[in-house]
Order: structure tokens, then C-alpha cells, then sequence
């Protein structure tokens, strides 16, 4: 005999320490509770629950350690400057460019390791990167591009992937299970995430970068 669905759901489980300030709500089509990311951050998670965001022309990477469940979800952008213009990004590790999605990766991969997982279990899934800022060079493509670089610098394993087109996307994952659905909207939606993404992009140029992150 089914179940019938929950009327009232249970308090979310306690998030880990530094993610308090990430809002989550229930979703009762997956039964579970679904953390919302925007651009510039990211969220781990030992529960089982989802992960959630919406990208244009940004990158989502999902990362988990296989055996252990625990994992997550950033959502960046490599930010409109002259450094990234024609690949010029590859040329400087140190470049404005690759350092803001170097903090991305490094802070989702640090954030896992040090909440148990293990650099050889890690699995990743890759999506995003549309074409869907008009009158600027292919944000997508590049963000595509520094992403799949990074990755197989760092000899990390890339299980799926859906980039590029001129799609945005709505990404749920739930790091426990490695599941993933992916959505791809309509045009109805595509103003109110290029909004979001202009919105992201002068942040990057005022933003300043200071500081280093140490890889494990």
C-alpha cells in the first residue's frame, strides 16, 4: 500500500556550522528538505537533502564524496575583465579571473574534506554555462572552459555534465545520493536570471579579492 504524503514536515535537520544563514525550505515533491544557493555562494551538507539553484550563464559544480554522502553545490561566475578575454585566464594562476573560480572550487572541496570526506572518493557533476547574456563575449562558454580545466588539473572525476546551449537551468541536487534533476526554463525566466547576473557581475568588478585558500 503507498504511503500517503507527509501534512506536516519534519524540523529540519541542524546545517553545519558556517551554512546557518543558508535558507531551506521543504520541498514536497522530493520529500525532503532543499537549500537555496545564488550566485557567489555555495552549501555542504551531511543530511539528506537537496541543494537548489538557478543558472544562466554561471557554472554549478556538485561535488560528494561517494562513500560518505557528504557533499554539495557552488554557483560562480569568472568575472567580466580583460584577463579573461581569449583564454588569457590560462595564462596566470594568479590572474582576478581564475582566482574567483578557484575559490569557488577550493571552498566547496575544503568544506568536504573537512567534514570527513576524501579527495579520492570525490565524484563531480558540472552544469550550467548558457548562452544567454546578449551583447557580451560568451560568458557560458568561458565559465565552461575554466571549470573543465580546473578539474582535470586537480585529476578530479567528472561523472555528468550538462553546459552551454542557450538554456538557463534550474539544478536540485542531493549530494546523499549523487541524484540530480536538472530543468531547463523557458524564455519567461531568462530576464529575471540575466537581471541576476549583471547584478552578480558588477559585484565581481568592485569586489576586491584578498587572501589566499590553501587546497588540501
Amino acid at each position: 500500500m503507498a504511503l500517503a504524503p507527509l501534512l506536516t514536515p519534519p524540523p529540519p535537520k541542524p546545517t553545519l556550522p558556517g551554512f546557518e544563514h543558508v535558507r531551506r525550505s521543504w520541498n514536497a515533491n522530493y520529500e525532503a528538505y532543499a537549500a537555496r544557493i545564488l550566485p557567489g555562494e555555495y552549501y555542504v551538507t551531511k543530511n539528506d537533502e537537496g541543494v537548489y539553484t538557478t543558472l544562466g550563464s554561471c557554472i554549478s559544480a556538485c561535488i560528494r564524496d561517494r562513500v560518505l554522502g557528504i557533499g554539495g553545490m557552488n554557483h560562480f561566475m569568472l568575472p567580466s575583465t580583460d584577463s579573461c578575454e581569449a583564454g588569457a585566464w590560462k595564462a596566470s594562476s594568479q590572474s582576478s579571473a581564475t582566482r574567483y573560480g578557484n575559490y569557488a572550487m577550493e571552498h566547496l572541496i575544503n568544506e568536504i574534506m573537512r567534514n570527513g570526506g576524501k579527495r579520492q572518493n570525490l565524484e563531480v557533476k558540472v552544469f550550467g554555462g548558457g548562452r544567454i547574456l546578449e551583447n557580451m563575449t560568451d560568458v557560458g562558454a568561458r565559465n565552461i572552459a575554466f571549470v573543465r580545466d580546473y578539474l582535470h588539473m586537480e585529476g578530479l572525476q567528472v561523472v555528468s555534465e550538462d553546459v552551454g546551449s542557450i538554456y538557463p537551468r534550474m539544478v536540485v541536487y542531493f549530494p546523499a545520493t549523487g541524484r540530480v534533476r536538472v530543468k531547463r526554463l523557458r524564455s519567461l525566466h531568462t530576464n529575471t536570471i540575466v537581471s541576476q547576473e549583471i547584478s552578480y557581475i558588477d559585484t565581481l568588478k568592485k569586489k576586491p579579492i584578498t587572501g589566499d585558500v590553501e587546497l588540501f
